[in-house]
Order: C-alpha cells, then structure tokens, then sequence
C-alpha cells in the first residue's frame, strides 16, 4: 500500500472544499475505504466577521463526522488548522464578503484544512484559496 503524505492529506482536504453538496457521500466513502476522514461545510458572509464562525463550523463538522475526536486536542488542531486557512486569504478578503467551503482531512498524523472560497461583492468574484496543517496524534 502506498504510503499516505501530508502533502496527500492536503490534497484530499483541497478536494472535498472544492466538492459540490451531492458529491461529498461519494468522497466520504472513497477516502474512508483509504483510512482518511473527511469532513466539509459551507460557508458564507462578511469576512471580519466570520473568521469566528467559520472556526466553529468546522470543529463542529470534524467532531460530527469522527475526523477528531470530541477534546480539546481534536478541536484545537482543527481550529488552528481553520485559523491558518482564512489567515492566508485576508489580503484579498479583507472588507469582502465570502463564500465556499472549508474541507478537512485527517489521516495518521496529518491534519488538513483547506478554505475554498469567492471574494468579492455583488458579482464582481475572485476565487481564493487558503490551507492550514496540524500533526495531530492520539
């Protein structure tokens, strides 16, 4: 069996932020059959204020999907993760509104956050994209 990097952690993270709603069961059951959990939320709303938000989203999906387990360590991987994700994308995001989704990936002792989101306002969009990375063993 091959052996499974953080960097294809960070990959599978980057796909299940960019998946649409209907295709993340089909995800979940592919990574899940590779020993990889996997977790993703969407998400939308003024940047500034949403960085909080959009933490607790996604400590929320990792516990409710058995990514992390339900402890401080599980949850503060994943909020640092998710903190280092929208930090990469303030440059552009900063007084924008966003939209997307946060996708997440654990697998031996990689865990993977990846921000996939549109920046801008009315239509006027620019595409972002921000990953965080936490070791992470139990």
């Amino acid at each position: 069996m091959k052996e499974i990097r953080s960097i294809d952690v960070a990959r599978v993270a980057i796909r299940m932020a960019m998946s649409r709603r209907e295709d993340e069961a089909v995800l979940k059951e592919k990574y899940g059959k590779e020993g990889i959990k996997v977790a993703a939320v969407d998400y939308g709303g003024e940047y500034i204020n949403s960085i909080s938000k959009i933490i607790e989203r996604a400590v929320v999906a990792a516990k409710r999907e058995g990514v992390v387990e339900d402890n401080h360590v599980g949850e503060g991987a994943v909020a640092g993760a998710t903190h280092e994700a929208i930090m990469q994308l303030k440059d552009k995001a900063m007084g924008l509104n966003i939209g997307g989704k946060i996708g997440i990936a654990f697998y031996g002792e990689h865990l993977c956050v990846c921000a996939f989101f549109a920046v801008g306002m009315l239509n006027l969009n620019e595409v972002a994209i921000g990953l965080g990375h936490r070791s992470l063993k139990y």
